[in-house]
This record gives C-alpha cells, structure tokens and sequence, in this order.
C-alpha cells in the first residue's frame, strides 16, 4: 500500500488551507498528503480530510490523517500518523484494521524497534536537519542516524526535518524510502513546482544510491 520509493509525503501547514495546499501537492507529484492540524476541529478536520482522501483517489495518491484515528476511519482516509504521545500501532492496529497504513514517527533507534513491533507500516523519522516549521525539544539527529535506523529495521522510513532539493538526495541515499516537508512547499512562492523540483531530487538520490 506504500508509495514506490523515492516518495515525497506533504505534510498541511496549519498557516495555509489545507485543501489548496494537497491541490498543488498532488498537482507536482506529491505520492503522500499527511493531514496535520492541532488546533482544527473535528468537524472542520472531517470536513478536509473526506476532501483531500477525494483527490488523492484522483491523483493516485495517498490521504493520512495525523493522530486522529477517528477522522481517519469517518472520511476513509488511507491511514493514519501517529506520534509518541499517541495511541501505538498495535492499539491502533485494533480499531484500524489491516486495510489502513499506520505511520509512527520516531527520533531514537529504539523507538524505531518499538513502533516496528508494534506494527506500524511506515516510520516518521527526524527531524533530520534543524526546521522552522515545528518546535523541537530535541537536537537534530542527522542523516547518519537516519542510516543507522534504516540497517535495524524493515520498515521504509519516511525522513523529516529541514529537508530541501539541497538535501533531499542525501537523505534518501542515507536509506530512507521517502522524504516529509512541510516548509519546503507551504512556504514557497510556487508550491507546484517546488513539490516538482523536490521530486527530481529524489529521484537523482535513488539513482546516486
């Protein structure tokens, strides 16, 4: 059910509307919309998510509903993101069934391990690089904990945290299977095409790797 790698995921930037923003996501090749509001409400949420999983379908791409298990399963969302604060995978795993993708995200090997035990689909690991879009209480890891996590577990491994064009090669030649930004393209002046450029860059990383 996961995109072929390299993949670019877009993660909706709570300062732009998320329904124009996965529009020209998926308009330059975007495989992954992540739908992430904390402060939405869950009618407001329901409303975007049933939207954004519709032009997935279109698109060929796919919708995930950030730690809201419910909004996942209300607007048939492909899956689900959940954070350490969160429900596990394996309780998730329970309510979601195996049709839905369950993505952990994970900044320490051993949560790594821990999510992979527990089920999960995909690992959301960072933030590799230092980010504007979202206030850590940790250092950045860097690209090679990011190789270090991808030799001790199968699960493929979506890269986070101040990734550009600049980058984007390096981490998935580090061994991730796709990137996640949010900055990236929320931020940009052309969104479409800076989710196009991103896309190339991933593929020459697939290629250098």
């Amino acid at each position: 059910m996961m995109p072929s790698s390299p993949f670019l995921c877009v993660i909706t930037d709570e300062a732009v509307c998320p329904l124009s923003l996965a529009e020209k996501a998926l308009q330059g090749g975007a495989a992954m919309i992540q739908l992430r509001h904390k402060t939405a409400s869950g009618s407001q949420l329901f409303s975007w998510g049933v939207e954004i999983t519709r032009r997935c379908r279109e698109y060929g791409a796919l919708c995930i509903i950030n730690d809201r298990i419910d909004i996942a399963l209300a607007c048939r969302a492909d899956g689900v993101h959940l954070g350490q604060q969160d429900l596990p995978a394996s309780a998730a795993r329970k309510l979601l069934g195996n049709s839905r993708i369950i993505g952990v995200s994970a900044s320490s090997p051993e949560e790594a391990i821990q999510a992979e035990r527990d089920g999960a689909d995909y690992i959301g690991f960072g933030h590799i690089y230092p980010t504007p879009s979202k206030e850590k209480g940790f250092d950045p890891v860097g690209p090679e904990s990011l190789r270090r996590v991808a030799a001790l577990i199968s699960l493929p491994i979506i890269a986070i945290g101040g990734i550009t064009k600049s980058n984007a090669s390096l981490v998935i030649g580090h061994g991730a299977a796709g990137i996640a930004v949010i900055s990236a393209v929320s931020r940009a002046d052309d969104p479409v095409s800076a989710v196009q450029e991103l896309v190339c860059s991933l593929q020459q990383g697939d290629i250098d790797g």
